[in-house]
């Protein structure tokens, strides 16, 4: 089924079951990996979720962080601090320092 309020007014997207409020009322969301966009299940005791905090110029902490999570298939593959650079780099929180080059 299609849900016909999936965003609300201010294009928030809006996930499982909200009340008249707004609140959200469900009582699991599953994550999702930030490298392969795959459902982190329950069951998948492997995978880790990282908060990557904003400094300003000083290098002082500003308040503010982006979630970062991984899944299980990621790390057995030993691919999550390739991924990590690639995420950190497209947000614009590091600079990019060398270039990955994809096998041919």
């Amino acid at each position: 089924l299609f849900r016909k309020n999936l965003y609300n007014m201010s294009n928030e997207v809006q996930i499982g079951m909200v009340n008249a409020e707004g609140e959200n009322k469900e009582l699991y969301i599953p994550r999702k990996c930030s490298a392969t966009n795959r459902i982190i299940t329950a069951k998948d005791h492997a995978s880790v979720q990282l908060n990557i905090g904003h400094v300003d110029e000083d290098g002082i902490y500003t308040g503010e962080y982006t979630t970062v999570a991984f899944c299980g298939f990621i790390r057995r593959q030993g691919r999550s601090d390739e991924e990590l650079v690639k995420i950190a780099s497209k947000a614009g929180l590091i600079k990019p320092i060398f270039r990955i080059q994809a096998d041919e």
